[in-house]
């Protein structure tokens, strides 16, 4: 081993409590790229798989009632692959032992009872006989949360008959990964599950024999989907189309798709906080540690090493800073997303995960923590190997100053001298004055940043459940009834008040623009459903136009006064044109509203309700569930104080981890920049502090100029800091904003204070582990340093 390489341990040695904060700061960067990476391939590469081996649809579409004879016409379509039919409805259950009213979805299996897409795996058991007239299968998610084995029965309201079904077995499928039920904000398993029964079963219990009302096409991959969708809607218009969509509309791809963006929104945001602070805290550590040792630098250079040897010597000891970070980081991040995209496959209903952290993640995470570490040391570096052995070996030629008028200010000031070498300190060197406060800023702005999220999901929820959604139940009819039924409604055991509204599938024009959209539609004064504006305020169904959320609006570039084309899916599938009469803030789906006296009228129909807002007396629920199992005309029932709870207590959950895993993550951070800039201030000021104290200067009036210059830089981190967070909250609320929900950006003063009160006691915290060295200073060693 060589001289310069024993002189690296020795270093690396000396420094290590220097070295282990800029490690831990650099491990944060490298670990949240690689649970990003990690968890994004993972589910990523899982979706791909379990979507190929089960071979997951490409287009979908629901109509009516269309006649088997129109498969030819459909399977004749450029383009497309495979066309499985089949009949979908949704159902009430009535399990045992559970008072509680539950939804499922039915759906048929082909004739020879193996389908050809959206294969179900099995998990338990086996499929339904072909023949048989009362055996279903169930997805294992709803079979677990309620109990249910194969060989257990429980009635179903199929098609107004109350039926005892045998369950055969339980499985899972590509088409739900994500199962959310009708008019749901997230998953309830003991509240809504799927059915798979025979086809012959299907058509009678429905009355689709010799037609269906739901199908699923495989497309070749050279097709072209948007030409595929038109020609699939065209040839369903005629029995009741309710519009075809791909994958992308298809609502459990969503979810995950939404989920795998955020993902790889946080990678590309986060870590280079991380990589440049790390860089920061290098180039001050090496710089430092370059101005120390310049005699040794020149004594070197004078027995022959060369500029590169000794410039890459202090490169090296930045890498091995890196590397250190980086093994941790790696070690952190692989436990880390393989842990989360278990949690990740078990919420989204997996049936495996594949877990492999592509090599390239490794590479590129430790090539940028090298990079960050060597951009932060090459400045000095260079430096260090440009000087002459001459000049290196002399004393460094000391700082010129010179009065200033903020000199003059401070002196009129009449402040007292401990305040006056903190502020002057900091005017003499200000790049490094300015980089330390930037640096505690960014610590600031990650807390700020994550705890956005806190309030932004409080206002959801707020807006979601206590504002828009006020009703303790939804009741969903197909087809829908007539509003006259109302009444009979309102006079269900323990319902206080009943409310209907209907909702109506639509294709949205503007220009050459299109989307597909629900317009819900709803009398005047409703006050269980409502439609909320961004202050809050209540907003009454136009009478002629359409609201718009404003999301919606955006993507239609449509705006107040603007004539949209709107066709009606379903029906007699009439375009109508309507002005958009006012956009509003929504954070939950795509929303289109119009009066329901305008909808019904533009339909030419009586007036007719697809569900009913109840507000329920709770101590008669039981009455009013056993009642709802028997009620053929229902077809699904939300329970929305139950989804309120959970969702309450599911988010509570949620920000508890996150906050305590950012608040880590900011404490690191300011810990490697305070830490390391209250060590660099005591080497340099060890002289001057020592002299302090033989002038009588207490050990507390000493230790307030050290650690008051880095808690002044604290303090004035904090605006930037609140700005910062400001900007990369607005970021993250951006990239997590998709067609299933929007994030609101929430900023309270109550989370700036929260990231400031952290940040600053941990700056103090580390100011005072520093501080703790006063007390061991020698004083006449300190007086006998060189300057």
């Amino acid at each position: 081993m060589e001289a310069l390489d024993r002189k690296l341990l020795r270093d690396f040695r000396r420094l290590w409590a220097q070295a282990a904060a800029i490690a831990l700061v650099l491990a944060c960067g490298v670990a949240i790229l690689m649970t990003s990476f990690g968890m994004y391939g993972a589910l990523e590469e899982t979706r791909d798989a379990y979507y190929e081996r089960n071979r997951f649809a490409d287009v979908f579409a629901g109509a009516n009632r269309v006649p088997d004879s129109l498969l030819t016409d459909i399977r004749a379509i450029p383009g497309v692959r495979e066309a499985e039919p089949r009949v979908v409805e949704h159902v009430i259950l009535d399990l045992p032992a559970r008072v509680e009213t539950v939804t499922a979805r039915a759906i048929s299996l082909p004739e020879d009872g193996a389908p050809l897409l959206n294969r179900p795996l099995l998990r338990t058991g086996r499929l339904p006989d072909p023949a048989a007239t009362a055996e279903v299968a169930v997805n294992a998610p709803f079979a677990q949360a309620n109990g249910l084995r194969p060989g257990d029965s429980f009635l179903a309201n199929l098609g107004g008959q109350q039926r005892r079904l045998s369950v055969t077995g339980t499985v899972l499928s590509p088409e739900f990964i994500y199962t959310i039920g009708p008019g749901a904000l997230m998953p309830d398993n003991e509240t809504f599950g799927i059915l798979w029964m025979p086809a012959r079963m299907a058509d009678a219990a429905f009355d689709m024999d010799g037609a269906f009302n739901d199908i699923a096409l495989k497309l070749d991959p050279a097709a072209q989907h948007p030409a595929v969708i038109d020609r699939l809607d065209a040839l369903l218009e005629p029995y009741g189309g309710l519009g075809a969509y791909g994958r992308d509309r298809q609502t459990s791809h969503s979810f995950v798709d939404a989920e795998i963006e955020q993902l790889r929104a946080t990678a590309l945001i986060l870590p280079p906080i991380f990589f440049g602070i790390t860089a920061f805290l290098v180039s001050m550590v090496i710089g430092r540690i370059i101005a120390l040792e310049r005699s040794e630098i020149g004594l070197l250079k004078a027995i022959g090493y060369s500029d590169w040897e000794i410039c890459l010597h202090y490169l090296m000891l930045a890498a091995l800073i890196a590397l250190v970070g980086a093994v941790l980081g790696w070690g952190v991040g692989t436990w880390l997303s393989r842990a989360l995209a278990r949690l990740y496959a078990q919420f989204f209903d997996f049936p495996y995960l594949i877990y492999r952290v592509a090599w390239d993640a490794y590479v590129i995470s430790g090539v940028l923590a090298l990079l960050s570490a060597a951009l932060g040391a090459a400045r000095s570096a260079l430096r260090a190997a440009a000087m002459p052995p001459a000049v290196a070996m002399a004393p460094p030629a000391p700082p010129r100053f010179k009065r200033t008028w903020l000199d003059r200010l401070l002196a009129a000031m009449r402040l007292s001298q401990p305040v006056m070498m903190i502020l002057r300190s900091l005017m003499r060197w200000p790049l490094r004055s300015a980089l330390t406060t930037l640096g505690l800023s960014l610590a600031v702005a990650v807390l700020v940043a994550s705890g956005f999220f806190s309030d932004a999901l409080d206002k959801i929820v707020n807006s979601a459940f206590y504002q828009s959604n006020r009703q303790d139940a939804i009741l969903l009819f197909q087809p829908d009834i007539p509003e006259t039924a109302l009444p009979q409604v309102a006079n269900l055991p323990g319902v206080l008040r009943a409310e209907g509204q209907q909702g109506q599938a639509a294709i949205l024009r503007h220009g050459h623009l299109e989307k597909d959209a629900a317009i819900e539609a709803r009398r005047p004064g409703a006050d269980l459903s409502r439609v909320i504006d961004g202050a809050g305020r209540v907003v009454d169904m136009p009478r002629d136009g359409l609201l718009l959320s404003e999301r919606l609006a955006m993507q239609l570039e449509a705006a107040p006064g603007d004539i949209l084309q709107v066709e009606f899916l379903g029906g007699r599938g009439e375009t109508h044109a309507l002005p958009v009469a006012g956009v509003v803030t929504q954070y939950i789906g795509l929303g289109a509203y119009m009066d329901f006296e305008t909808l019904n009228r533009l339909k030419r129909q009586a007036p007719r309700i697809s569900a009913a807002n109840l507000l329920v007396d709770d101590a008669l629920l039981p009455e009013l569930h056993a009642t709802l199992k028997e009620t053929p005309e229902l077809s699904g029932l939300i329970m929305l104080s139950d989804m309120r709870r959970s969702f309450e207590e599911t988010i509570r959950e949620n920000v508890v981890v996150m906050t305590t895993v950012y608040i880590s993550i900011a404490v690191l951070i300011t810990v490697g920049v305070a830490y390391n800039g209250a060590r660099i201030q005591l080497s340099e000021r060890a002289r001057e502090l020592a002299s302090l104290r033989i002038l009588g200067f207490t050990r507390g009036e000493v230790s307030f100029v050290l650690m008051g210059e880095t808690m002044v830089l604290a303090i004035l981190a904090q605006p930037l800091g609140w700005g910062l967070g400001a900007l990369i909250a607005q970021a993250l609320a951006s990239g997590s904003t998709s067609d299933l929900y929007a994030v609101p950006l929430v900023l309270e003063p109550a989370g700036f204070a929260r990231a400031s009160l952290v940040v600053l006691a941990a700056s103090f915290v580390s100011s005072l582990v520093v501080r703790r060295r006063l007390d061991k200073l020698n004083l006449v060693e300190v007086m006998k340093t060189r300057e």
